[in-house]
């Protein structure tokens, strides 16, 4: 395959990544360094940067280096880190994620709005290197709860209207589809110099990255089983909110290197989506491998309260164009648990 291929190429080259101290990105961040990419990461604080770089593998830390940028949702907030030096490829995962707004525009609609047509502004203004911008949206773009389709795959869009993100409980998932469109728009609109690559991945799983401070900390996809391993359900497993689809970060990752390296995915959306799962098949998977965690899992046996007649995916776009071969729901699990039991200042065994 033309994906595979390329990774084993080490192409070099210089990306600019946003929203360097999250999940996604710090995984991206992980996956650019193993391909031989310099990367400048922003982050919003001088901590937080220095954070970041003193937990990449001491031997790329050569490779690495960040730039603050303050509130994204500002006009010109990019310019500055555009104007400081020629970059090949611009990442961009920074956007809001919470699930309670108090004023859903101000909180997350321009965050998330602005700092993707702010990216691709300032990329256009002051960057006619870059060649490629990949993008991180959500399946929340692409699915359309409660009408949901039979099967989706990227041609689908979530119908939300602007009205209805007004609604705090619906604020997020029309951010993320105002997002996207704002940037496949300017790209129609503006023909900048480069071409525009968007990621849609569904709840995402996967060892939690080293910059943590806190469990707290930790993605809101992974609290899923999180919450298991604190013994935060000993009384019973919590009931499964939808869509009951996850993937794991690392093809995440994988998934917006290919994006960004190989041309036949310009212009292109992908659909992520490993598999299903449901929280007591995630309390069974760590009970059959983390004897140690007994105490704190949910009695066995819970019945699975996965819906029969749940909707199908297709992401045989993904495995054509930027060859995943996706990670399984064990192996996620297993790995995300492992990297919060490896903290040991957490203290997670001592509770």
């Amino acid at each position: 395959m033309p994906a595979v291929k390329q990774e084993t190429e080490n192409p070099g080259g210089k990306v600019l990544l946003t929203g360097g101290t999250g999940f996604i990105a710090s995984h991206v961040l992980d996956s650019l360094l193993e391909h031989g990419f310099e990367t400048v990461v922003t982050v919003r604080s001088e901590d937080k940067g220095k954070r970041l770089v003193d937990a990449v593998d001491p031997k790329a830390k050569h490779l690495v280096r960040f730039a603050i940028v303050g509130d994204i949702a500002q006009d010109g907030a990019f310019d500055e880190v555009m104007k400081s030096e020629p970059f090949d490829y611009v990442v961009h995962t920074a956007s809001p994620y919470q699930l309670h707004w108090d004023d859903p525009v101000r909180d997350c609609l321009d965050p998330a709005i602005k700092g993707t047509t702010g990216i691709l502004k300032s990329t256009k203004a002051y960057n006619p290197s870059v060649k490629r911008v990949v993008i991180t949206s959500s399946s929340a773009a692409v699915l359309n709860p409660p009408n949901h389709r039979p099967v989706y795959d990227e041609t689908s869009w979530c119908e939300i209207t602007w009205e209805q993100a007004m609604d705090p409980k619906h604020t997020y998932r029309a951010s993320k589809k105002f997002a996207e469109k704002a940037a496949w728009d300017f790209v129609s609109t503006q023909s900048p110099n480069f071409t525009l690559s968007v990621i849609n991945n569904t709840y995402t799983f996967g060892p939690v990255q080293k910059s943590l401070a806190h469990p707290d900390q930790i993605n809101t996809s992974n609290h899923r089983i999180r919450d298991l391993v604190l013994g935060m359900q000993r009384a019973a497993v919590a009931s499964t909110l939808p869509p009951f689809t996850f993937v794991d970060v690392r093809d995440v990752a994988l998934a917006h290197v290919r994006a960004m390296m190989l041309p036949e995915a310009g212009g292109e959306r992908f659909y992520l989506v490993s598999g299903y799962y449901s929280n007591p098949r995630l309390a069974e998977i760590i009970r059959a491998n983390f004897p140690e965690l007994q105490k704190k899992l949910p009695p066995p046996g819970a019945e699975d309260d996965f819906p029969e007649g749940h909707w199908a995916f297709d992401t045989s776009k993904s495995r054509r164009v930027l060859g995943l071969e996706y990670i399984g729901l064990e192996k996620s699990v297993v790995d995300t648990v492992k990297s919060i039991l490896e903290r040991e200042d957490w203290g997670v065994l001592k509770a």
